[in-house]
């Protein structure tokens, strides 16, 4: 024993321990043990090296994939259409970097060169392949390949879509065939395919990406509003549907957001950009990031329950305009009541 005096280093009390690691990874746990034991006991410094080595492996996670466990989504097999750009892009991102080895489709190859590369040099598992949605046996070929391939597909996501401004009046037959075809055709190929795999299992995710004028309506987007609305309510009769064989089928419904394609087909410029932030009421757009971690979070176990559902990410646009800003009086006064 020492008497009373000063606790050696390598006598810690039991007390002093448990006082310490509490809760080790936050910083007023660090500053216990710094006070307990001082800075350069092997405690502190172990903590401090936990702590460089949680900084930096959170650091290498995509933005939207920061709040969730790391193996989230080890083990899985997740198929997305148009994932190698826009918000497809973010979602695989996200996917892979949680342990899910993410397979991305769609017309052109070039497209999936940027995931692929960055997949290679983070360790990520991702493959791609090349395939037409609007065509249904290109898609029967394209599932078959990848559950082949991979064994499996336990996440579908359909974000293939195809969009731009153009009055109804002067829309071509090609032209409204063409986007229903990505949109609307393309989400049911492809949900059957994959459905009839996840049915067999008895589990499965399908996430579909629409849009809030699939219900207000928006000018100049009859062609994808149509086809988005179609998808909304394919969303809701496959939930009713596939539910007693274990399948989620949700959708989200994102106001508008940063992209390079939406940039160049609704917004083409910053003046009308500034127009539409004006009539939302939280004044931005969304990120990619942003709409993409909602994605995840719908097809992460804390939704095991949710299906049927659309999840609205517009910055509250959809909830509607008023008639004067908050605060603001009527300029004209009441009759007195005397009177």
């Amino acid at each position: 024993m020492n008497g009373g005096g000063p606790v050696p280093r390598r006598m810690v009390p039991p007390v002093a321990l448990s006082r310490a690691f509490a809760r080790p990874s936050t910083e007023s746990s660090r500053n216990r043990c710094l006070a307990t034991f001082g800075p350069a006991h092997p405690i502190v410094r172990a903590a401090d090296d936990a702590t460089l080595l949680r900084v930096s492996a959170d650091s290498e996670l995509p933005q939207c994939a920061k709040w969730l466990p790391r193996a989230t989504f080890a083990g899985q097999v997740a198929l997305i259409t148009g994932g190698g750009t826009g918000l497809g892009l973010q979602i695989s991102r996200g996917l892979a970097a949680l342990g899910a080895t993410v397979v991305i489709a769609s017309r052109t190859a070039a497209h999936h060169v940027a995931f692929l590369d960055e997949s290679r040099a983070r360790g990520w598992k991702a493959d791609s392949l090349v395939v037409d949605v609007r065509e249904a046996p290109l898609v029967h070929t394209a599932v078959e390949s990848v559950i082949a391939k991979h064994g499996t597909v336990d996440i579908l996501v359909n974000n293939a879509a195809g969009n731009f401004v153009c009055p109804a009046e002067r829309l071509s037959a090609n032209a409204w065939r063409a986007v229903l075809g990505i949109v609307l055709d393309g989400t049911f190929y492809c949900s059957r395919e994959v459905g009839k795999h996840m049915i067999a299992r008895g589990t499965g995710r399908i996430l579909n990406i629409v849009a809030t004028y699939a219900w207000t309506g928006m000018p100049g987007v009859v062609h994808s509003a149509s086809a988005k609305a179609g998808v909304l309510a394919m969303t809701r009769t496959l939930a009713a549907e596939w539910a007693r064989h274990g399948l989620r089928v949700n959708a989200v419904a994102p106001g508008p957001f940063e992209s390079d394609g939406a940039r160049e087909n609704l917004w083409p410029d910053d003046t009308v950009k500034r127009a539409i932030e004006e009539r939302i009421p939280l004044r931005r757009f969304a990120t990619a990031d942003e709409v993409a971690a909602q994605c995840l979070w719908l097809l992460s176990p804390a939704c095991d329950y949710v299906t049927g559902e659309c999840l609205v990410i517009d910055g509250g646009a959809s909830v509607g305009g008023h008639m004067w800003e908050s605060g603001a009086r009527s300029s004209r006064r009441r009759k007195d009541a005397a009177t």
